[in-house]
C-alpha cells in the first residue's frame, strides 16, 4: 500500500521553511563536524583565504542542494522517492552547518549571490523533477558525479596542515558517493551529453563566483 503523502500547501510550507533555514544561516548538523577535534593550525593569509575560498564554494553548493532536493520532493508523486529526497537533504544539512562553521572559524563569510543560487537550484530541481522520476534520479547521479569530482579537486588543493577543512571535505565526498550510489540503484536514467555539459558550465560558474565573492 503506497503511504499518504502530505497535501501540497504542506509540502509547500516545508519547502519554503527549508529555504529560509538554509539562507537564514540556521542549518544544524545530526552528526558531529569531522575534524572537530583536530588541533588549529596557523595558515599563512594567503593558505587562510584559499580554504576559506574553497569551503565558501562547498556551502553554497549545499544550498544548492537544499533547493535542488526540495524542488525534487515538491514536485514527485512517488512516497518513496520522496522519503529518499528527505534522507538525502538532511544529510546534505550536516555538511551545510559544517561548512558554515569551518567558514567563521577561518574568519570568512558565505557566499553572499546564495539567494541567487538558491533560486536557480530550486528551478532546476522542478524542471529535473517534472520530467519524470528517472531523468530525475538521473540528475541526481550526475550531481553527485560532479560534486564527488570537485571534492576530489580540493583535498588535492587545501593547505596540507588544514586538517578540520580536510576532515569535512573527505566525509562529504563519501556521502556524495552514496547519495548517487542510492540514485544509481533506484532506476536513475543516464542523462545526454549536452545536459551533462550544461550541468558542468553552471557549476563552474557557481564555484568561481562562490570562492570570490
Amino acid at each position: 500500500m503506497r503511504a499518504e503523502h502530505p497535501p501540497l500547501l504542506d509540502e509547500l510550507i516545508i519547502s519554503v521553511d527549508r529555504a529560509l533555514r538554509t539562507l537564514s544561516g540556521v542549518a544544524a548538523s545530526a552528526r558531529p563536524a569531522p575534524g572537530a577535534q583536530a588541533a588549529e593550525v596557523e595558515l599563512s593569509p594567503a593558505e587562510r583565504r584559499h580554504a576559506a575560498g574553497l569551503m565558501r564554494v562547498n556551502h553554497t553548493g549545499e544550498v544548492c542542494a537544499q533547493a535542488l532536493y526540495s524542488a525534487q520532493a515538491l514536485c514527485t508523486r512517488d512516497a518513496s522517492l520522496k522519503l529518499r529526497y528527505a534522507e538525502a537533504a538532511r544529510e546534505e544539512e550536516d555538511h551545510l552547518a559544517w561548512t558554515g562553521e569551518r567558514l567563521q572559524e577561518l574568519g570568512s563569510h558565505p557566499s553572499r549571490l546564495n539567494p541567487l543560487w538558491y533560486a536557480g537550484s530550486f528551478a532546476i530541481g522542478m524542471a529535473a523533477a517534472l520530467a519524470g522520476d528517472r531523468v530525475n534520479l538521473g540528475f541526481v547521479v550526475e550531481t553527485e558525479r560532479q560534486v564527488e569530482e570537485h571534492l576530489t579537486g580540493h583535498m588535492d588543493s587545501l593547505p596540507t596542515d588544514d586538517a578540520r577543512s580536510r576532515a569535512i571535505v573527505e566525509q562529504m565526498r563519501a556521502d556524495e558517493a552514496r547519495h548517487g550510489a542510492t540514485a544509481q540503484e533506484a532506476g536513475a536514467l543516464p542523462l545526454p551529453f549536452p545536459i551533462r555539459r550544461a550541468m558542468r558550465a553552471c557549476a563552474d560558474v557557481m564555484r568561481g563566483l562562490a570562492y570570490r565573492v
